[in-house]
C-alpha cells in the first residue's frame, strides 16, 4: 500500500509537528509513506473566496505530485474535502478522478481503510473534542444533530482507544468555531464571538486540551485562548494518537 502524505500550507508553515506526528503514526501502523516534495496549496483559500477559476495551477500541480499512489492522506478535513469536491485537470481527467476518490482525512483513513481497533498510546489529560464543519458535514466524520440518524464519531472512536484520556464534548458539539477560512478575516467580530462560545463550553468541562481534526480550527481557538490568558492548550488529534507529548 503506497501512501502519499498531503500536508496543508498552514500545517507546513505554523504546525510542522502535526505533519511529523501524522507521518510517524502512519508508519507505526505499517504504512509505506511518501512525501511529494513539490506539493503546494490545494487551492482551497481561492475557492472559498470565490476565485476558484484561479485554481488551475494548484490543480495541475496536485495531480502531478499525487499521481500513482494508492491513497493520499492528510491531517485536515477541510483541505481533503476541497480536493474531493473540486480537483480537476483537463489533461489528466482519469488521474484527477482517481485522486479525488482516494484522498482521505487522517481519522477516516484509520477507521475506514486501515480499520484500526487498538492504539497503544497514553494521554492522561482532560480533553475536549471539537467537531470541524468540513469534516463533520462534508466528509461525514461524525453524526449531525440536524439529521435523525444513529450517533457516531470517527475521531471519538479513535480517541476512546487512548489510555488515560478523559474525553468530553461541548454541549453544542456540532456548532462551528467561527474560523471558516477567510470568513474570520471578513467577519472578524462574528468569528471571534463564535470561537468564544465554543471555548466557554469547553471551560465548563474543565478541559486541559482541545483537540480536533483541523489545525485551522484549532489555530483559531488557540488565538482566542491566548488572548484570554487561558491555560487550555490545543492539540491536533494526530499528536494524541502518536503520543508525541
Amino acid at each position: 500500500m503506497k501512501i502519499a502524505l498531503f500536508i496543508p500550507c498552514y500545517i507546513d508553515q505554523f504546525y510542522p509537528q502535526v505533519g511529523i506526528a501524522t507521518l510517524q503514526l502512519l508508519e507505526k501502523l505499517g504504512c509505506n509513506v511518501s512525501f511529494p516534495l513539490k506539493q503546494t496549496c490545494c487551492g482551497q483559500p481561492m475557492a472559498n473566496s470565490g476565485f476558484s477559476s484561479l485554481n488551475k495551477g494548484c490543480d495541475v500541480n496536485f495531480v502531478e505530485n499525487f499521481s500513482g499512489f494508492d491513497y493520499i492522506v492528510a491531517p485536515s478535513g477541510s483541505c481533503v474535502l476541497h480536493v474531493k469536491e473540486h480537483l480537476k485537470d483537463d489533461s489528466h481527467t482519469e488521474e484527477a478522478k482517481k485522486i479525488r476518490n482516494t484522498t482521505y482525512e487522517l481519522t477516516e483513513f484509520l477507521t475506514d481503510i486501515l480499520k484500526v481497533e487498538t492504539i497503544n498510546v497514553s494521554f492522561p489529560y482532560k480533553v475536549g473534542l471539537h467537531n470541524s464543519c468540513h469534516g463533520q458535514r462534508g466528509l461525514g466524520l461524525s453524526s449531525m444533530s440536524e439529521r435523525m440518524l444513529p450517533e457516531f464519531s470517527k475521531p471519538e472512536q479513535l480517541l476512546n482507544m487512548v489510555k488515560g484520556i478523559q474525553l468530553s464534548k461541548p454541549k453544542r458539539n456540532d456548532e462551528c468555531c467561527g474560523f471558516g477560512g477567510t470568513f474570520c478575516i471578513f467577519e472578524e467580530a462574528m468569528s471571534v464571538k463564535m470561537g468564544k462560545d465554543r471555548i466557554k463550553e469547553h471551560n465548563v468541562n474543565d478541559v486541559e486540551y482541545i483537540t480536533g481534526v483541523d489545525t485551522s480550527c484549532l489555530m483559531h481557538l488557540e488565538g482566542i485562548l491566548k488572548r484570554q490568558g487561558s491555560k487550555i492548550k490545543t492539540i491536533h488529534i494526530a499528536e494524541i494518537l502518536n503520543s508525541s507529548l
